[in-house]
């Protein structure tokens, strides 16, 4: 309990240190959304200082900042200046997509690199390890929005298999069909996802197993003449899944960053598309908002890691 404790005031400070430099980042950049000819160019200087005073930005830049936290802390992240909704609203209604996702993306990573980490190890020097070290190489260096525009291109223009963007089509509106059509439109963003990330967990992944495989416990339990079954479920995988998992933490923010991208790519009217958006047309209350949220589900993220990790190695409880 205290570890939780301990844990929950680490991400309130670093939500009140992560939102002071993001509001300061954010006023620091040129030009605004009410600039001069932003909104409309017959707009003259006492409309637009109507507006500012509407939306709290005639105040002191500290006193902006302060009554936003006290809106922040009540869950009320303000309203857009581009559509003049509540900007909760919007990020409620698109957060779920999100979600979905990072974690399925997670999920299928998290299979998929220890499946061919452990592999590439067991099979070190031969022609499957080189493979799969290849393949590795590709996906670390592939940038993602070039793998969604040639995987678009390929499978959704010329062969025809994969809807291009979006997450319905547009003759499907409800039942058992709804949800098909939607992992259907699911399989190229969260195949893009997955293929991008696996490069350096794999590797990460296949040199941990190749230490198991050179130690002394794992010698001597090969000696004991346990089957090959019983020591990887026993040894290898025991092992691995703890520095795992502390990975997968740490490639929080950089799974949900990609999202913005793909999300924008595919079309899909996620969190990602949108924080997109509101930068293309700087709306200060949503950017601020899925920043917020974003840095929150980072820090909540490796929070569960930790907790998991407490869970699955007994010595990491005694260090902490």
């Amino acid at each position: 309990m205290l570890t939780v404790f301990k844990k929950l005031r680490y991400i309130v400070l670093m939500l009140l240190l992560i939102s002071l430099i993001s509001f300061l980042a954010i006023h620091a950049a040129p030009n605004s959304f009410f600039g001069a000819g932003e909104l409309n160019p017959n707009m003259t200087e006492e409309a637009i200082a109507q507006l500012k005073a509407v939306y709290g930005l005639d105040k002191p830049l500290y006193r902006q900042y302060v009554d936003w936290v006290i809106n922040l802390v009540q869950l009320n992240f303000g309203i857009s200046f581009v559509t003049g909704a509540d900007v909760s609203s919007e990020i409620a209604k698109r957060l779920p997509i999100t979600l979905l996702l990072n974690i399925l993306s997670m999920l299928f990573v998290f299979v998929i690199s220890i499946y061919l980490g452990v592999k590439a190890a067991l099979s070190h020097g031969s022609w499957l390890d080189y493979g799969i070290r290849q393949l590795s190489l590709v996906s670390f260096a592939m940038p993602s929005f070039y793998l969604a525009l040639l995987l678009m291109l390929f499978l959704s223009v010329e062969l025809e298999l994969l809807p291009i963007a979006g997450l319905h089509s547009v003759d499907v509106k409800e039942g058992f069909e709804y949800y098909t059509d939607m992992a259907w439109h699911l399989v190229l963003p969260i195949g893009v996802m997955v293929f991008v990330s696996l490069g350096s967990m794999i590797v990460y992944i296949r040199s941990l197993t190749l230490e198991i495989l050179k130690s002394d416990y794992f010698y001597f339990a090969r000696s004991r003449g346990l089957s090959d079954t019983l020591l990887l479920r026993r040894y290898i995988l025991r092992n691995l899944i703890p520095p795992v998992v502390t990975l997968l933490g740490l490639s929080l923010p950089g799974l949900i960053g990609g999202s913005v991208i793909l999300e924008t790519i595919f079309s899909i009217e996620g969190m990602g598309q949108l924080f997109y958006l509101s930068a293309l047309s700087r709306d200060y209350p949503v950017i601020m908002g899925i920043l917020i949220i974003t840095a929150f589900l980072t820090l909540l993220g490796n929070m569960l890691a930790d907790m998991l990790l407490l869970k699955l190695n007994p010595y990491a409880k005694r260090e902490n």
